[in-house]
């Protein structure tokens, strides 16, 4: 038999869990006051009792010999949380597939971290899921903070996956809210960092500016690894603007601004960043970015996660290009292809350039150029203007180099 008082205990967080009040568990084979005195241990349960509250609530008697709130989510929960591997987290993703009903505030930590798992891994399509559910959740607790944080992760993900419109609307969202409520600086600064993100692909630069430099000002108060994003995104703006300067003076405070000791995954993925953008200022510096990819090769051992690791063979792709060594290009570019890519929507694009501008060097320059035409429309049609752009120029690029003859048949 069942004893108390765990199993009143237990008895009362699965009611609620359910959204179920006492009369509507009791049903008509029990009292109220019978089912409130079993909740507070005041009564021992009947085998007959056990069996009726288990089918009420649909789920096996043995449930309530687990102590409350130690369910399979809180179990999975309470193992990701304390434990660095990547099985453990797995198991939570899991775990929240496989049950609903549990406490809303208890469902969301799952979801967050099981979400931020999804983010590392760049399986953008499983964490879209996983954050819709997040947000339903966070409005239903009503809590500012958990709206808030649940909005911007939406936001940076729906801008991953190329919905730029909907990441747009979402981002602002969160930091109107930041705003409104006067939330700290751990909220208000991740709301901005995505609105600025968003703002700088859907091509409004004069307002991403605006609000780059506030949360550049912002981040000064906040934590080390904000302040880097921060300049981070500031020069990302700038690089938009063609202030190539400004934007390399930015991501290099940024890449000083980060320990490798306090945040290293932070620390490679910025001097990522820095290649890339050494190979997109005018005149590109080459030599710059392969001394930072020297220096993350080491590092990645330890913490390259697969979307990490893809990015850096995105760099070495488009380096090895800018350097002519065309045949390592194709080489890193098809080891890229034989993965699943977890690369977000604008790196995708940005690959698929490459393998274009490629197509037409090994001679198949009708299948390149249509590549490059099907790119620039697919970014046009995502809102990502800038982005198509830099399709379109890459294409006219590709068709000044032909010869009058390749020019023709390529049209």
């Amino acid at each position: 038999m069942t004893k108390q008082p765990l199993f009143g205990q237990r008895l009362r967080e699965l009611r609620r869990e359910r959204g179920l009040s006492q009369a509507a568990l009791a049903g008509e084979q029990i009292s109220t006051g019978y089912l409130s005195r079993l909740e507070s241990g005041a009564r021992q349960p009947t085998d007959r009792v056990v069996a009726y509250l288990a089918a009420r609530l649909e789920l096996a008697p043995t449930e309530f010999d687990t102590p409350a709130s130690e369910g399979p989510l809180a179990r999975a929960l309470s193992i990701a949380a304390s434990s660095p591997s990547e099985e453990a987290a797995e198991d939570l993703v899991s775990a929240l597939r496989g049950s609903r009903h549990e406490s809303p505030l208890l469902r969301w930590q799952a979801l967050w971290l099981a979400s931020r798992h999804l983010r590392r891994q760049g399986r953008t399509q499983e964490e879209q899921s996983l954050l819709e559910e997040l947000v339903d959740v966070a409005d239903q607790l009503g809590l500012a903070e958990l709206r808030c944080r649940s909005w911007t992760r939406y936001a940076q993900c729906l801008l991953a996956a190329g919905h730029t419109v909907r990441a747009l609307d979402t981002a602002t969202r969160a930091y109107e809210l930041a705003r409104d409520e006067e939330l700290p600086v751990y909220d208000t600064g991740p709301a901005l960092l995505e609105l600025t993100a968003a703002e700088t692909e859907a091509g409004r630069l004069p307002d991403a500016r605006a609000h780059a430099d506030a949360l550049v000002d912002l981040a000064a108060v906040g934590p080390g690894a904000l302040r880097a994003e921060a300049l981070w995104s500031a020069a990302t703006v700038r690089l938009r603007q063609g202030d190539h300067e400004g934007a390399v003076r930015c991501l290099e405070e940024a890449i000083e601004t980060v320990d490798s000791h306090a945040d290293l995954l932070l620390w490679v993925r910025l001097r990522l960043a820095g290649a890339s953008l050494h190979l997109q200022v005018t005149p590109a510096r080459p030599d710059l970015a392969q001394d930072y990819l020297r220096q993350v090769k080491a590092p990645l051992s330890l913490v390259g996660t697969p979307l990490v690791r893809q990015e850096l063979l995105a760099v070495e792709a488009r380096l090895a290009f800018q350097q002519g060594r065309y045949e390592d290009a194709r080489t890193t570019y098809d080891e890229l292809g034989a993965q699943v890519l977890r690369l977000p929507y604008q790196d995708r694009i940005a690959l698929g350039v490459l393998d274009s501008r490629l197509l037409i060097l090994e001679g198949h320059e009708a299948q390149g150029v249509a590549r490059l035409r099907e790119l620039g429309e697919q970014a046009g049609q995502a809102l990502r203007l800038d982005l198509a752009a830099d399709v379109w120029r890459a294409l006219a690029e590709a068709l000044a180099d032909l010869p009058a003859t390749g020019r023709r048949a390529a049209s």
